[in-house]
């Protein structure tokens, strides 16, 4: 059986700290003999204050607003009291203080939510995934300062509009130093995130019902480029005149035969070659972005790249496995490159991963599942965005089953001579 609980409101002005003759007006909770201040965020004249009565003394419209006030909060306090009471819920000077304010958990903010998740995830992902939720964080930011005119929400006003408004916003911006608006797949990946942030606050009850319920992504069918097998052959043959470009090219072969990253190849160290279950040199490590384990094994020419720079003096500074290098200026420099060679495509560095799933392994008749183990994934449903069959793969397995069909339509001919007979 509960015990009875003591429960009071009073109301007193903070006189030690008037100024200017007037005073802080205070609620004060007490429950079981624990209290809590509540500031009214009102100010009564000192020589109005009725201490025994807790209430400002006149007739005026001043003290009738202030009193009305002060009858308000008195009933709204009683009220949370009342509820959590019926609910038997726990009851605390502490606690009525939070609902009163909204500082409850049900009163959590957007930006209340955005610094618990960027606390959560700080030593959880990768440095660039949390860079891309700052970027998102930015925008939702701009968002709330030029369409809703504030600085935050409640968690509690998120709703299906403010997606739709949030995607519409979006959907203008021309980001800054980028040739063109935001594409829709950048924008998906924004809402991406905040939903993530959105079901974290709805696992931790900050809110009681999901946003996102009705909300349904709208993703653009995009082309991964690659390189062909010409194109691949045609950079590796080719003999630059400059060592940087060189190194830049061996670099991103290397990717093209390994499927490793870029952030990932930055990181490899000669011990990460080790010898695999077959005898042969593996590069063992672990993926920077979802930390999961990759064991690939070296093929001849990424195993020529490796000796090629094991005496290197970049190396031997940085002591790396290759040449270090910034994603940037990597990235540039791949536009040399490309113009030396006479390829056509945007290459980037990512474009070599997308070479070794296609060009090197599925083209080549390595299974999906044993591509997605080298690449790293963690679901295979993400390998398949890198699945490509080239045409010359189809028109090869075709060829295939024309030869098979013709032996069999050979085999029922010769059948049916025989029977003839």
């Amino acid at each position: 059986m509960r015990s009875k609980q003591t429960f009071s409101v009073s109301f007193w002005a903070d006189q030690k700290n008037a100024t200017k003759g007037e005073a802080l007006l205070y609620a004060r909770v007490t429950v079981n003999q624990k209290r809590s201040n509540i500031s009214l965020k009102r100010r009564v004249p000192v020589n109005q204050w009725d201490a025994k009565k807790s209430r400002c003394k006149g007739a005026g419209a001043g003290a009738r607003q202030l009193n009305n006030y002060i009858e308000q909060s008195y009933n709204k306090l009683f009220q949370i009291y009342q509820d959590l009471t019926y609910k038997e819920e726990l009851v605390t000077a502490k606690i009525v203080k939070a609902k009163f304010i909204g500082d409850d958990e049900k009163s959590k903010s957007l930006f209340d939510l955005i610094e618990y998740h960027s606390k959560k995830i700080e030593n959880t992902l990768s440095k660039g995934t949390i860079k891309n939720f700052g970027v998102t964080e930015s925008y939702l930011k701009k968002f709330l300062e030029k369409e809703k005119k504030t600085t935050d929400i409640y968690l509690k006003q998120l709703d299906y509009k403010f997606l739709i408004d949030f995607e519409n916003y979006l959907a203008n911006v021309w980001p800054v130093g980028h040739p063109r608006a935001m594409s829709q797949n950048t924008i998906m990946k924004h809402i991406q995130r905040l939903r993530k942030m959105v079901t974290l606050a709805y696992h931790l009850e900050w809110l009681e019902r999901d946003p996102f319920a009705r909300w349904k992504p709208k993703y653009e069918k995009t082309n991964r480029e690659f390189l062909s097998e010409t194109e691949l052959e045609n950079l590796e043959n080719h003999d630059f005149n400059s060592e940087r470009l060189d190194r830049v090219r061996d670099l991103f072969v290397f990717s093209c035969y390994t499927g490793i990253s870029y952030v990932d190849i930055m990181a490899l160290k000669p011990d990460n070659v080790m010898k695999g279950i077959d005898g042969g040199n593996w590069i063992v490590t672990k993926r920077q972005k979802t930390k999961s384990s990759v064991k690939v094994p070296l093929l001849s020419r990424a195993e020529e790249i490796i000796e090629k720079y094991s005496n290197h003096p970049m190396t031997a500074v940085t002591a790396s496995l290759l040449p270090i290098i910034t994603n940037e200026k990597l990235n540039a420099y791949l536009k040399e490159v490309a113009n030396h060679v006479g390829i056509k495509k945007n290459l980037t560095f990512h474009m070599a991963r997308h070479t070794f799933a296609t060009t090197i392994t599925l083209s080549n008749g390595v299974p999906i599942e044993t591509v997605s183990k080298l690449l790293g994934h963690t679901k295979i449903a993400t390998t398949q965005i890198y699945a490509r069959v080239l045409e010359h793969k189809v028109s090869a397995d075709m060829d295939r089953l024309k030869d098979i069909l013709k032996l069999q339509k050979k085999g029922l001919d010769s059948k049916h001579v025989s029977y003839m007979e």
